[in-house]
Order: structure tokens, then C-alpha cells, then sequence
């Protein structure tokens, strides 16, 4: 009996780094690689990305990856993904032409120019093994999204992607409910729903309201104007760009990727930009404040991001001053809340007006509220539901949306990252889950950072580190010289008083006994020497810093 599995890599239980497994008579196709941003306890860490180790594996076996939109929980793994499953002989990567215009650029980047990327148009079929590929146009926080059909023997799994019913998107393309619909009539077995606003009451309004409140808020504003949203979210991109024009206000782009996004939308019509509107960063300053509207990334607070980098002062062309107006067009993703906080406090400080959603309606999410995910519901009729692409939370939420429109609780899923549904002619149940860990990226390097280096580094974040040489005699092991203390980050050592001469003496002591019990094993005295120090730092300082003994023989 054939078996359709899905297994989700990441996007369960937690917002980011969506990437699910559909496998079917030995096919694979992948459907979005993501990633998400790290922790604050994930110290010294750019990236994480899903474990794709099930993947390495069969490589041979997946027919294509398709990616549903161009943002960066969906997207943004592509590079190292394709890159640790061979670039020679990746997969094909399906996508509609904005979303595989920023995956080109993506992989530009990391020099891998030899990947076949595919445009696709909505409504197009095409075979992949035993699984036949549809995209459904959806509405979200950027064009070009979509839905993804995926149909084998066993029947049609509907991958939602990001999306909502905009019935005034600013583009004039509503979602294709009717597709939606006619599926739902031909029968879907089953649902891969967003779960992100599935917490939020009623529908999400329109992303077409949010232009006229800028345009009221640019209009009060008496100096400079910088809005910050996601790069990608190239439909607010193009309100501001009208909101300045209506106003004879010039447009200035800051970011590296607001300019690299703006630039692909344009070629792809999806921004539409009046002569002469857009200058350089480097000539704000040759028109006066009241005529100079600042689009900058940084919405999140990243600490390398335009706006975080002005707010510290620390940007080579925008120095904010009072008198600025600060318009942050995004909601904090979760998790981001104290790093945005952090920013608007050190924008206040430079004395400019800050103005978010709680003063304004300058964002509209594009996530669908509860209302718009028992609308998926009842279109689709998929006979069963498995929540995708949120926390715990949410997920059982949209459990509970489903059962509330008739679907029966033991068709819905509510799983996590590596649990495998599997369905077939008898049903639907969870199998044997596979591993599904995440990947850290640390600088250009990949891999399983251990949790000590994590730990280490929590600790020299925290209490900095000492660093003790010592020198002994490779004939007695007694010490031949006065060790040598190095510390770095360590808080209070003054108020330690002759803490470095007790630490020179207690490795005087630890050395002379070992060398009496006959230890001359480097590890061995490196491992006393340790246990002595760490207790007489804690004894003084009441901290741990870390402690790294050097023994060195002559």
C-alpha cells in the first residue's frame, strides 16, 4: 500500500525556517527552505537553519524544491541547502518570478550560478515524479505568493504558503478563491494551514489602508521621515514611494537589501516609481528636511541593520536629529520585541518622534486572522488538517478553528518539527519522526554548534575569562617560572585586591603537590589546576568567569 509522508523540518512550533518534506513511492519534492534569526542565548550566531540531514541522504530522491514566496522564513536557507546537497546536481528550484528573482540573487551571492531556478506562472501544472505541482496565487506581505498543490494517487495536499484574503490588495490581485474552491469541490486530503494570526479575532484589514494613514503622517511630520519595514514587503515599498510623490517629497533607499528588493520589483513591475523621485543616501543631505522621505531596513532591531546602526549613530550617511520622525511599518516578529525596544529607546534619545501601530495604522499584517483561516477551511474541505507555519500555540488554535467548522478532531495534526504523517487508503497517523535539529550559521561555516561552545560563550559574555600559564619542568614537574594571569571582561578584579598574587601562589601550591603525588599528565594538572582556581575566583569575586589553564613543560 502506497504511503504519502509529510515530514516538517522546521515551521512547527515556532515562527521561521519553514521547510516540510512531501515523499511519495520513493520522490521527494521540498516545499520552502527557510531560516530564522538566532536567540539572544544562541551568542556569536548569524543564522539557523532547519536540519536538513534527511536530505543529504536523498539527494537522489528529491524531484524539486518549490518555494511559496520571497521571504526569508521561506526563502533564505536556498543557498546552504543547495550548497551541502552538491549545486552539480541539486534539485530544480520552482517558484513564481519574484520569489526565484531574489533566489537567483540569493545564490549569486554565494557564487552558485549553476542551480536551475524556474519561473512558474499560477494555475500551470507540471509533473514531478509521481507528484503533479500547481501554484495558486495568494495574497500576502509581498507579490508573487502562492499556494502550493501538491497531488499524487492518494489525493491533493494544499500548502498554504503565508497568506490572507485581501480583497483590496494594493496590486489588484486577490487571491484565487475560486481555485480554491474548485479544489475543495474535487476534494483535498489534506491541509497544510498558516497558523501565524490564528490567535487574532475577525479578519486582517487590508494592506491597501495602510497608504493613506502614511500619507497623513508624512504630512504632519515637520523635518525627515525614515520608514522602516521588512525589505521584502515590496507593496509598502510602493505606498511610500505614492505617499512621498503625493507630498513632493524625495525617496532615498538605505539598506542593502531594501535596494537590492526595490530594484528586482521594478524590473518585475512590481513597483512603480515616478522619474526622478528615488535619489542616492549620499544626497539627502542636498535637500532640505521637509522634502526627504528615508525607506531603511531594520524594522526588527538586527543589529547590523540601517535604522539600529542610525539609531547608535554608527550610520556613514543618515545622522539622525531632532525633529526626525521614526514611522516603524512592521510589528515586532516574536521574539524580536527587546531588540525593536531597545531602538525606539535610543531613537528617543537622539529626540526623534517614534511612530508604530499603536500610534497609527501603518502596518496591516499579512497573515490572515481566525475569521480568514476558517474561510481556508471552508473552501478546501480537506478531509484532514495538519497546522502549520507557528508556536505550539497557535497551532492548537488553528486545531480548534478547524474543529469548529466541522472537521473532526482525530483528522487534525497539531505536531512538531520531525513528526511524520503519514497517510494512505485507510487514513491518516503519525509515524516514526525523524530528526529534525536546527543548523547554525557562524560567520560563512555550517554545522551543529555544539551546546558547550554555546555555553562557553554565554560565559565569557557574561563574566569574561582567565587565562593561567604555567611552566614546568618535563623532569619533576615542579614550576621553573612564575606563572603569568591574562584576564579579559572579568568585572571588579580591583576590588579583588591581591586576587592575581593568590591565583600566581594557589598555582604554585596545586603544582608543588601534584609533583609530589607523581602526577605529570598535561590534562591531569591542567584539570587540578582548574578546580583549584574556579573555587578561589568564586570565593573572591562571587562569579564564574571562565578559567583556561595553559601547562607548558621545558
Amino acid at each position: 500500500m502506497s504511503v504519502l509522508r509529510v515530514l516538517p523540518l522546521g515551521g512547527l512550533g515556532e515562527i521561521g525556517k519553514n521547510m516540510t518534506v512531501f515523499e511519495y513511492e520513493g520522490r521527494i519534492v521540498v516545499v520552502d527552505v527557510g531560516l530564522r534569526f538566532p536567540t539572544p542565548e544562541m551568542v556569536g550566531i548569524d543564522l539557523v537553519l532547519p536540519d536538513f540531514s534527511y536530505l543529504r541522504e536523498r539527494v537522489d530522491d528529491i524531484e524539486a524544491i518549490v518555494v511559496t514566496h520571497g521571504h526569508e522564513d521561506h526563502l533564505g536557507a536556498l543557498p546552504w541547502v543547495v550548497r551541502e546537497l552538491g549545486a552539480a546536481n541539486a534539485p530544480p528550484v520552482y517558484g513564481r518570478p519574484l520569489t526565484m528573482a531574489m533566489g537567483r540573487s540569493k545564490l549569486e551571492e554565494h557564487k552558485l550560478r549553476e542551480v536551475a531556478l524556474t519561473d512558474l506562472d499560477d494555475g500551470e501544472e507540471l509533473e514531478l515524479g509521481p507528484f503533479s505541482l500547481e501554484l495558486i496565487h495568494m495574497t500576502h506581505s509581498i507579490p508573487d505568493a502562492s499556494a502550493v498543490a501538491l497531488t499524487c494517487e492518494l489525493g491533493t495536499v494544499l500548502v498554504t504558503g503565508d497568506y490572507k484574503f485581501d480583497q483590496t490588495p494594493v496590486d489588484g490581485e486577490a487571491a484565487d478563491m475560486s481555485r480554491l474552491a474548485q479544489l475543495g469541490a474535487e476534494g483535498v486530503l489534506l491541509l497544510c494551514g498558516d497558523s501565524t494570526n490564528a490567535d487574532r479575532a475577525g479578519f486582517s484589514p487590508s494592506e491597501s489602508v495602510v497608504g493613506p494613514h502614511l500619507e497623513e503622517v508624512f504630512a504632519r511630520a515637520p523635518g525627515r521621515v525614515i520608514v522602516t519595514s521588512f525589505a521584502s514587503n515590496i507593496h509598502r515599498v510602493q505606498q511610500v514611494i505614492d505617499a512621498a510623490a503625493a507630498l513632493d517629497r524625495k525617496v532615498a533607499l538605505v539598506g542593502r537589501s531594501m535596494r537590492k528588493n526595490v530594484a528586482i520589483g521594478g524590473t518585475l513591475g512590481h513597483i512603480e516609481i515616478p522619474d526622478g523621485l528615488i535619489i542616492t543616501p549620499r544626497e539627502i543631505d542636498d535637500f532640505p528636511d521637509e522634502r526627504m522621505i528615508i525607506i531603511s531596513t531594520g524594522s526588527q532591531g538586527e543589529p547590523l541593520s540601517a535604522l539600529r546602526r542610525m539609531a547608535y549613530r554608527d550610520h556613514p550617511q543618515v545622522k539622525l536629529h531632532d525633529g526626525d520622525t521614526v514611522v516603524f511599518s512592521a510589528t515586532p516578529v516574536p521574539g524580536n520585541e527587546r531588540a525593536v525596544n531597545d531602538t525606539i529607546d535610543r531613537l528617543y534619545h537622539i529626540g526623534c518622534e517614534v511612530i508604530t501601530t499603536a500610534d497609527a495604522q501603518v502596518h496591516a499584517s499579512g497573515h490572515g486572522y481566525a475569521e480568514e483561516l476558517k474561510l481556508m477551511l471552508n473552501l478546501t474541505k480537506p478531509r484532514f488538517v495538519m497546522p502549520f507555519h507557528g508556536d505550539f500555540k497557535r497551532l492548537k488554535l488553528h486545531g480548534r478553528l478547524a474543529e469548529a467548522v466541522g472537521i473532526a478532531p482525530d483528522a487534525i495534526f497539531c505536531g512538531e518539527n520531525g513528526d511524520v504523517l503519514e497517510l494512505d487508503a485507510r487514513g491518516a497517523r503519525f509515524g516514526k519522526p525523524e530528526g529534525a535539529g536546527m543548523i547554525f550559521v557562524d560567520g560563512v561555516d555550517i554545522g551543529d554548534v555544539a551546546d558547550s561552545a554555546l555555553r562557553d560563550r554565554r560565559m565569557l559574555s557574561a563574566d569574561g575569562i582567565f587565562i593561567v600559564v604555567a611552566t614546568i619542568s618535563e623532569q619533576d614537574g615542579g614550576s621553573v617560572a612564575e606563572p603569568e594571569v591574562i584576564f579579559r571582561g572579568v568585572a571588579f578584579l580591583d576590588e579583588a585586591g591581591q586576587l592575581v598574587d593568590e591565583i600566581k601562589d594557589t598555582v604554585e601550591d596545586s603544582l608543588d603537590r601534584a609533583a609530589g603525588e607523581g602526577v605529570r599528565d598535561v590534562e591531569h594538572l591542567q584539570q587540578l589546576l582548574h578546580d583549584h582556581l574556579a573555587a578561589l575566583v568564586y570565593e573572591r569575586l562571587k562569579r564564574r568567569p571562565m578559567v583556561l589553564p595553559v601547562v607548558v613543560e621545558v
